[in-house]
């Protein structure tokens, strides 16, 4: 699938020039159109700013100051994080300072689980599913900006641009109950809301054990495409990753080859960019929720049947927790920590 412009910068004190050279390198500057919003999906999956984690902030300060030139419709999105520890976006967005950053530039902060969502059917084979997703991101004749971290991760491999779609799901909750369909259903997600382009935040990166602890990297490097599956491919690349071993990769690459790096149009050599081969080496306790998440029966025990709370408290007794949760568990009521209904459960057809 030749033909994918990436660009890739080394980054110094500020994003500006790489972010600028970047945009303009890939042709993003004349996709824009008036009335046409820019709508930008960083990674905030923590309830305050953790290097390696998280998009840094100055990246997503820098790239509105870039888009400002060009438009006034911009918006930064994100969803509600966690799964069973949930957090609301809104105090992300406050801690972060991205609240008085969107004041300053006159941007739209947009929290993607208390917007109205709309219900859509997706199929892979035999399998089909309904999922909600927010309207704004469907019907809206927007261009989505997916700005994720590079990071090895204790489920899915690695988290790069396809992964941070994940966050588009509305419910944290519902997230989890999914786990099973991941590797077809983040495909099916980025085929629906058409990714523009890939801002990826190399900055800090997140070696041994993702995505919310692990080895913080300082990587320094931005990567700019128009090709999401070139980018989460040439990312693994520069990690030291094979990407036909992380399967949700493997999964897309049944829909769409994967890219001749050799073939695309790419500003340098981006071999010039590989730094030390990353490894995912998962903690003793990581092991109950990777089986979660690729076995659906192993999934319903642990998140739906009348088990899953003392499942939780006893997997905690040897378990520290790595964030003291109670300040975010006081802005949900019970029902909503707990969770809703088992919707946006899978089926089979024929």
């Amino acid at each position: 699938m030749g033909g994918a412009a990436v660009h890739l910068s080394r980054l110094g004190d500020d994003y500006h020039g790489p972010l600028r050279g970047g945009l303009e390198f890939v042709g993003f500057f004349g996709r824009i159109r008036p009335g046409v919003p820019v709508v930008l999906k960083p990674n905030l999956t923590f309830p305050e700013f953790r290097p390696g984690v998280m998009t840094t902030i100055g990246c997503i300060e820098e790239l509105i100051v870039v888009l400002k030139d060009h438009t006034r419709d911009i918006v930064v999105a994100e969803g509600d994080g966690g799964g069973y520890n949930k957090f609301k976006v809104d105090e992300v967005f406050r801690r972060t300072g991205l609240t008085e950053i969107a004041r300053r530039y006159g941007v739209r902060l947009v929290n993607l689980s208390r917007q109205p969502a709309r219900s859509i059917r997706l199929a892979c084979g035999k399998k089909e599913m309904t999922v909600s997703l927010p309207t704004m991101l469907l019907d809206d004749r927007s261009l989505l900006v997916t700005m994720p971290v590079p990071k090895v991760h204790c489920l899915t491999g690695v988290s790069l641009a396809l992964k941070n779609q994940w966050g588009c799901l509305p419910d944290p909750h519902r997230r989890l109950r999914l786990h099973p369909q991941f590797d077809w259903l983040i495909w099916e997600l980025n085929r629906v809301l058409r990714p523009s382009l890939v801002v990826m935040d190399g900055r800090f990166a997140l070696n041994r054990n993702g995505p919310l602890r692990g080895d913080v990297v300082a990587a320094n490097w931005l990567l700019v495409a128009d090709d999401i599956l070139t980018a989460d491919v040439l990312a693994c690349r520069l990690l030291g990753v094979d990407p036909a071993g992380i399967p949700h990769l493997r999964h897309a690459g049944q829909h769409q080859p994967f890219p001749d790096l050799a073939a695309m149009r790419c500003n340098t050599d981006h071999r010039a960019f590989a730094g030390p081969a990353f490894r995912l080496r998962r903690d003793w306790w990581d092991y109950p929720g990777y089986l979660a998440f690729r076995h659906a029966w192993i999934n319903w025990l642990g998140f739906r049947s009348p088990l899953a709370g003392v499942l939780h408290r006893a997997m905690y007794l040897f378990r520290r927790e790595f964030y003291d949760y109670a300040h975010e568990r006081s802005l949900y009521s019970a029902e909503e920590w707990d969770g809703g209904g088992n919707e946006d459960e899978p089926s089979h057809r024929g």
